[in-house]
């Protein structure tokens, strides 16, 4: 285990975060940029480093707000596209023709988008930037034991070090090892479905419009990034992601050609597919003793809604308001209950979530034809009222009044 960076360690800690993911270090930098004497560090097994990998983001509005009060917004950009326009169709496997039910343009809000599409490697780039100077990053940290029961919190490592803090936070993935050694239990449903993701370049321009067609398999989307290129996230039963990998680059981009409509144009892959199962797991409890989950460590959903980044950084920013309230009123990180009230304030749009994603994917993952055209029906009638399509919109886009202050823009 080796500090990458502050070469004296603070011991104890006001705050340790498991996990050096976009959740983890989001958390570690909305602290220091909240307040100034705070000493925070975030561990990870892995060694900190900008990741070369296919996925992008769509950080809502709130999220980009979020990262403009924080000061990371403008160093995440540079390939970033905005989201201006969305177009959902519906159609079963052999429809020629795709209906369009559902869309929206505009801003969610006056001069701000519904969302942008980041590369990961922007957005950790970022992160990491930040991070170097202001946060201990402590790496090759594998969480062994945890204690939260007595004055401060204990985590063991692997190497036989202990770090002490008034609040851990586990920020370790969906299968979180911090979560399962303070025994939080878990709700879990196996999809038995595979999220392809990869990057394409295309001949036709997206206009900045994010697709979403339903499918019998699920749902495919392409999210556009800058110039005639767009992310894709790619639902399918799981029992076809080995013949679809299997393919050649060629035959894998006649059939994204294919899944999209031919909307953009010949299609070239630039980067390989791939494949991540998906799954619904929401934690029993978002605290414990001297705890807090965050991210996938207290939820995942089904990625149908874009939804799952999103959703944990508005735990970020809703528990970094509640500590840096109690810190300044002269309690602990950890108090116990600020943790009580962090965990009402997130569970309900947790829950709400989970059952919304979880409700669009089992209705629309389907080829159940009285089915279809009840939530075909159901999509043109949101369609066409106004305030109900722009108010699911603006819930999506974190952009609404109960949001938590970074998300509305304002400094904690």
């Amino acid at each position: 285990m080796t500090g990458a960076n502050k070469g004296t360690r603070t011991d104890p800690y006001d705050v340790i975060v498991v996990g050096g993911g976009p959740n983890g270090l989001s958390m570690a930098a909305a602290l220091v940029a909240s307040i100034s004497d705070i000493s925070v560090a975030v561990c990870d097994k892995k060694p900190f480093a900008v990741p070369n990998d296919a996925r992008s983001f769509a950080l809502a509005a709130g999220v980009s707000r979020m990262y403009e009060t924080l000061g990371l917004w403008d160093r995440m950009t540079a390939n970033a596209a905005p989201i201006d326009h969305m177009r959902i169709t519906d159609s079963d496997t052999p429809d020629l023709s795709r209906p369009l039910f559902l869309s929206f343009d505009g801003d969610v809000v006056p001069g701000r988008p519904f969302a942008h599409m980041v590369p990961n490697r922007d957005l950790m780039g970022a992160l990491l930037d930040y991070a170097r100077d202001r946060i201990t990053l402590i790496d090759g940290a594998e969480v062994s034991g945890f204690n939260g029961s007595g004055a401060v919190a204990e985590l063991s490592f692997s190497s036989g070090d202990v770090l002490k803090a008034s609040l851990v936070i586990a920020a370790d993935s969906g299968r979180s090892k911090l979560r399962d050694l303070a025994a939080i239990g878990t709700f879990e449903h196996d999809y038995k479905q595979s999220g392809l993701v990869t990057t394409i370049a295309h001949t036709l321009p997206h206009n900045n419009t994010a697709f979403e067609h339903f499918r019998p398999a699920g749902p495919f989307a392409s999210l556009p990034l800058s110039g005639n290129r767009s992310s894709l996230v790619w639902t399918e039963r799981t029992d076809r992601v080995a013949a679809i990998k299997a393919l050649s680059e060629t035959e894998q981009a006649r059939l994204i050609e294919n899944e999209t409509g031919h909307t953009l144009g010949e299609v070239t892959l630039l980067e390989p597919i791939q494949a991540f199962p998906l799954a619904l797991r929401l934690a029993k409890k978002m605290i414990g003793p001297r705890l807090a989950l965050i991210g996938d460590a207290a939820h995942v959903v089904h990625p149908i809604a874009g939804q799952g980044l999103n959703l944990g950084l508005a735990d970020v920013a809703a528990l970094a308001e509640l500590i840096v309230g109690a810190l300044r009123n002269g309690q602990e990180a950890g108090d116990p209950q600020m943790l009580l009230t962090y965990q009402t304030w997130r569970r309900r749009d947790t829950a709400l979530m989970a059952g919304m994603t979880d409700g669009l994917n089992r209705l629309f993952s389907n080829d159940n034809p009285l089915l279809r055209v009840a939530r075909d029906f159901g999509l043109g009638v949101v369609d066409r009222l106004g305030p109900i399509k722009t108010g699911l919109i603006r819930h999506a886009a974190a952009a609404g009044g109960t949001s938590p202050k970074l998300m509305r823009g304002q400094v904690i």
